[in-house]
């Protein structure tokens, strides 16, 4: 007879099951975000996983020879689909398909899973969840901008963190590009510049491992080795004095180029409307986020946290932004006879979970339910009226699904789960018309309390 050969459960690198404390946090934090993005306005979106290759674009592969390498892509046919490597890309093809039907200044949110095809750990997945908000329409940019921190503040205040926990960092794409127009970099190297810049802030990288990636090449510890930008030592010069200057007025005075100027204007303009609500502290200039997305275009967005986040192993790793995103002017008007400009920012909720589960400051409301053990099987009938009545009074409750077990087996399932109350009926209850309720949470010896039946619903309550 042939020997079967048993699977090995696992998963692919990437790709991860959240369940108990884990995954009750995450809803948590999926409805503490959805409340705000409501508050805010938003209607719900939902689009499918898969996309139409061309219609959604690849703006994540830094390989110019294979741009559909960090997504998954499959044949269709005669057509290639991509699963959905983000929201914002879905969101412009769907308001090109159906511009007629929405209002002028369109607000709405999504919640739906994401998939990329890149390198996983400390917090990055192949497969996440994003939660996002964007404003589509001719708006006043200001205004539509600050409202996206505003959002940001509050939705990470309502998912339980404290305001010097977090900062949202922003800037403004026109400044960089116009400096890389006045360097006189080639198109064909601008996006190669860009993603440099917005590495460095990544571990392992810094100045040195940006200028080696505006210069021919970097080699990483691994001796793994990237192609780099090939910049002249001028050019390199100029972006590395740009990314030390950390205030809005030096900058001004540092950069001629008219874009630029119109990028500083912007942003100077954006934080006036800012201080009209309750969020400028919270929001800082950084003009070394660049974002490297190609489809952003001007206002951007990174938020960071203020506090050590270590891996599995305890060594502290750097999980970068857990809320980020921009204004893209150009990335609906692909589509043709659509020019739609659009803001909008994206919670990475996976990444943020990551984090807050080494938090002990968000209390969890579990809600178990209360056990009702069966102590002998002619008395089902029972048990089952007395399941019935803590559920029609709104008390999450459970029934013992083998009467075969002991009643200590039962209670050890019971403690195993953490379950804070049993509810044990024997004959004497049921003769006496009583209930005996077990505080699984209480004192060993003075836990188990007998009382009339009529009285069960209150006294359960005053335990769960």
């Amino acid at each position: 007879m042939k020997k079967e050969n048993k699977l090995i459960p696992g998963l692919p690198s990437g790709f991860e099951d959240r369940w108990d404390k884990k995954l009750l946090l995450k809803k948590k934090l999926l409805s503490a975000i959805e409340n705000v993005f409501i508050k805010f306005g938003a209607e719900p979106l939902e689009t499918p996983s898969f996309e139409i290759s061309e219609n959604i674009g690849s703006f994540l592969a830094e390989d110019e020879t294979n741009p559909m390498s960090d997504v998954f892509s499959f044949k269709d046919g005669d057509k290639n689909i991509t699963l959905r490597y983000d929201l914002s890309s879905p969101l412009a093809r769907f308001v090109a398909q159906n511009n007629q039907d929405l209002p002028s200044i369109y607000k709405r949110y999504a919640i739906q899973n994401v998939f990329r095809n890149e390198k996983a750990g400390n917090g990055r997945y192949r497969e996440f969840l994003q939660a996002d908000f964007d404003i589509v329409g001719n708006v006043n940019s200001s205004q539509a901008n600050a409202e996206l921190c505003n959002l940001i503040s509050a939705a990470l205040i309502e998912c339980g963190l404290k305001k010097d926990q977090f900062t949202i960092n922003v800037s403004n794409r026109k400044i960089v590009q116009g400096l890389l127009d006045d360097l006189k970099i080639s198109n064909e190297k601008q996006l190669k510049v860009i993603r440099a810049i917005d590495k460095l802030d990544k571990p392992g990288f810094g100045l040195k491992g940006v200028e080696d990636l505006l210069r021919k090449e970097r080699k990483d510890t691994s001796g793994a080795i990237t192609k780099g930008a090939d910049l002249n030592d001028g050019q390199v010069d100029q972006i590395l004095k740009y990314l030390k200057i950390k205030d809005l007025k030096e900058l001004k005075q540092s950069l001629n180029n008219p874009l630029s100027q119109e990028g500083i204007k912007e942003l100077e303009e954006f934080f006036v409307v800012l201080g009209y609500g309750s969020s400028l502290d919270q929001v800082k200039t950084n003009f070394t986020i660049v974002r490297g997305l190609a489809y952003y275009s001007d206002f951007i967005v990174e938020t960071n946290l203020n506090f050590k986040v270590t891996n599995n192993k305890g060594k502290e790793v750097d999980i970068g932004s857990i809320c980020s995103g921009g204004a893209y002017a150009k990335l609906i008007s692909r589509f043709k006879g659509v020019d739609i400009p659009g803001t909008g920012i994206s919670f990475g909720v996976d990444r943020l979970l990551f984090a807050l589960m080494q938090l002990d400051q968000i209390q969890l409301d579990e809600q178990k339910p209360v056990l009702v053990c069966v102590m002998d099987q002619k008395y089902l009938k029972n048990y089952y009226e007395i399941l019935d009545l803590l559920r029609q009074n709104n008390i999450n409750a459970e029934i013992f699904l083998d009467s075969k077990k002991n009643l200590g087996k039962q209670l050890a399932f019971a403690n195993k789960r953490q379950l804070p109350v049993a509810i044990i009926c024997g004959e004497n209850e049921f003769k006496d018309n009583t209930v005996t309720i077990k505080n699984l949470k209480g004192v060993k010896g003075e836990n188990n309390k007998t009382f009339s039946k009529k009285d069960l619903i209150n006294e359960v309550k005053k335990l769960v």
